[in-house]
């Protein structure tokens, strides 16, 4: 997301238009009460302004993780096989073995919260107590239902594809699963239910925040600063306040958007406008600020130190709540419509 530079007296093009927008919404969602009517916005969103890179990647990573889900869903749901409990399953007649469970058990039409937890769900006590860590990871890669799991990819579309041309596979892919780690870490701190929690919605919420620390460590090269950061900041704010709703898991939405937030300062920093260097080492001006270094050195600090706190309490048995009486309002927030003891 660079302006093209300016050399050898040449003139720039003029940019073409910013493309914002909102589109359909991924989900963390509890397996044990899952509500599809409930989940976070993601954005699509790009400043066209910035201008292009002197070379576009190749984007493959995305569409690769995209299948990688899908083929999990298929997975899940030809072991869940519904129609073997005896259970009114939707589409028996149809889809047989890949029948969804009853609309009352999951009304997101996807297998059940026991299949889920069998093929590596987020669970609290198999991770602190069953030396199940591998769990923070699997669990980004299931879903709750078909409407999870598309609404999850669609945005994972919209906002991974963009970044992928732009930065390369390796660093959105390490936004990505780190950030999905980094989200499940903070959910077993804090969730206070005792259910599955499925979903790439922290990975999603990673790449969220990375694209916010990218517009602030590369301010420099931006044209229309202060519209770009309004509009961040307002989807990300739409973002984490519908996962206030009860069933959806924003402590893993949370940690993803925090964790992805660090990255961005380290993986998504770019030389500043106007750099450029010609042969025989010979520069027009240094390649990084003063505030990109600074951030970048403070947000590795803050991300190793932020995984060392955090795992060393959760594999400790600490309950986040225990020391955080609010904390929990974070995820939901009581209403005379709903209730959120579970």
């Amino acid at each position: 997301m660079s302006n093209p530079d300016v050399e050898n007296g040449g003139q720039a093009r003029a940019p073409p238009p910013t493309t914002t927008g909102i589109k359909p919404p991924p989900g963390r969602y509890s397996a044990s009460s899952v509500d599809g009517q409930h989940a976070p916005v993601s954005p699509f969103f790009y400043d066209h302004a910035a201008g292009v890179h002197e070379r576009q990647h190749h984007t493959w990573l995305v569409p690769l993780v995209v299948l990688a889900n899908v083929a999990m869903f298929l997975v899940v749901m030809y072991y869940n096989d519904c129609p073997r409990n005896g259970s009114d399953c939707v589409g028996r007649g149809v889809l047989r073995r890949f029948s969804f469970q009853p609309l009352k058990e999951n009304p997101l039409f996807g297998p059940s919260s026991a299949t889920l937890e069998k093929y590596g769900g987020l669970e609290r006590y198999k991770v602190v107590h069953g030396n199940q860590a591998w769990r923070l990871e699997t669990s980004t890669w299931l879903h709750a239902g078909l409407i999870h799991l598309g609404a999850n990819m669609i945005s994972l579309i919209f906002v991974g594809v963009r970044l992928e041309q732009q930065f390369g596979f390796w660093k959105v892919g390490l936004v990505y699963l780190v950030s999905g780690v980094g989200g499940s870490v903070l959910s077993v701190l804090f969730i206070k239910n005792d259910g599955v929690s499925v979903g790439a919605s922290g990975a999603l919420f990673g790449l969220l925040g990375a694209m916010l620390s990218e517009l602030i460590t590369n301010w420099t090269i931006y044209t229309n600063r202060i519209a770009a950061m309004a509009n961040l900041l307002i989807i990300a704010a739409i973002n984490l306040a519908i996962g206030i709703l009860p069933h959806v898991d924003n402590f893993a939405h949370i940690g993803g958007f925090l964790t992805g937030f660090l990255l961005g300062f380290v993986l998504l920093i770019q030389p500043r406008f106007g750099w450029s260097e010609h042969p025989f080492g010979g520069k027009t001006k240094s390649k990084y600020t003063a505030c990109q270094i600074v951030l970048l050195v403070l947000a590795v600090i803050l991300t190793i130190a932020g995984f060392a706190i955090g795992l060393l309490m959760v594999f400790r048995g600490v309950n986040g709540n225990d020391h955080c009486s609010w904390c929990h309002y974070l995820s939901c927030v009581p209403t005379s419509s709903w209730k959120c003891d579970n």
